[in-house]
C-alpha cells in the first residue's frame, strides 16, 4: 500500500465498491431492473469475483491470516461476498451485499486518515464502557413502556385501537420516543392526559443516553491510548518500535 501501484489498487478497490453498492442499489428500482436487471446482476457477479480474488490474496499474503481473517475489517470482507454467492440458492440475498459499502473504511488507510480511525476507536472505547449504564436506561425505558402501555389499555380498550397490552406497549414505546405516528391515538380524557406525561417524560429521557457517552468520551480522551493506531483495524497499544499490527498483522 505504501507504494504507488498498491496506492492505485486501493483507489480502484475503492471505486469498485462504489460501483458495486450502486447496482445493488439499482437493481432494487422496479423500473430499472425490468430494463437493465441482466447487465446489473452480470456486473454484480463480476464485481463479487473480483473481491473474492482480492480476499484470497489478502488471506495468503498477510502475516497473519487468522488475525486478519477474525478482524473487522476481515469479517466485513467476507461478508461483502457471501450474498451474492448465497442469491444462487436464496432469491433476494444479492440485496444484503450492500453490506460491501463498509469496506469503504479503508478510505482511512489508503489516503492516511488514521487520526480519524484513532477517534473510531475513542469512540468505540467510550461506548463499551457505558455499556452496563446504558443497560439499565434502556431496561427503566422498557419497564416505562411497559406499565403505561398496559394501563392505556385498561383507560382506552378497544374502541380507542388499544385491542391488546402489546399493541398498548407498541403505542407507548412510539410515544415515549416522541415518534408519533398516530396509528393509535387515546380518546377519553384521562388517556390523553397520560399520554400527555409520557411525552414529556420521554423528552426528558432523550438526553440521558447522550449524557453518558458524552462523558465517557470525554474521560476516553483522557485515558486513551494516543499511540499508534493500525489503519487497517484500528488496534492500537503498539510498542514504539512495532512494525507490523498485533492485531491483523498489517504493516504499520
Amino acid at each position: 500500500m505504501r507504494t504507488p501501484a498498491g496506492r492505485a489498487f486501493d483507489v480502484a478497490l475503492l471505486v469498485a465498491i462504489l460501483l458495486s453498492v450502486t447496482c445493488v442499489l439499482l437493481e432494487s428500482v422496479p423500473e430499472i431492473n425490468e430494463a437493465y436487471g441482466l447487465p446489473l446482476r452480470i456486473a454484480e457477479w463480476c464485481f463479487t469475483v473480483i473481491f473474492t480474488v482480492e480476499y484470497v490474496l489478502r488471506l495468503w499474503t498477510v502475516a497473519h491470516a487468522r488475525s486478519y481473517a477474525l478482524s473487522f475489517l476481515g469479517i466485513i470482507d467476507l461478508l461483502a461476498i457471501l450474498p451474492t454467492y448465497l442469491s444462487a440458492f436464496f432469491s433476494g440475498t444479492q440485496s444484503l451485499a450492500v453490506v460491501r459499502g463498509i469496506r469503504l473504511l479503508r478510505v482511512f488507510r489508503v489516503f492516511k486518515l488514521v487520526r480519524f480511525v484513532r477517534e473510531g476507536s475513542q469512540l468505540a472505547t467510550a461506548l463499551y464502557a457505558s455499556r452496563r449504564k446504558i443497560t439499565v436506561f434502556v431496561s427503566g425505558v422498557v419497564c416505562i413502556a411497559v406499565v403505561f402501555g398496559t394501563v392505556m389499555y385498561l383507560v382506552e380498550g378497544d374502541q380507542s385501537g388499544f385491542t391488546s397490552i402489546p399493541t398498548s406497549i407498541y403505542w407507548a414505546i412510539v410515544t415515549l420516543t416522541t415518534v408519533g405516528y398516530g396509528d393509535v391515538a387515546p380518546n377519553t380524557a384521562l388517556g390523553r392526559l397520560l399520554s400527555g406525561i409520557l411525552m414529556i417524560l420521554g423528552y426528558s429521557m432523550i438526553v440521558v443516553p447522550t449524557g453518558i457517552v458524552s462523558a465517557e468520551m470525554a474521560r476516553a480522551d483522557i485515558s486513551i491510548d494516543r499511540g499508534r493506531a493500525c489503519a487497517s483495524c484500528g488496534a492500537t497499544g503498539h510498542a514504539l518500535d512495532a512494525r507490523y499490527c498485533r492485531v491483523c498483522g498489517d504493516e504499520l
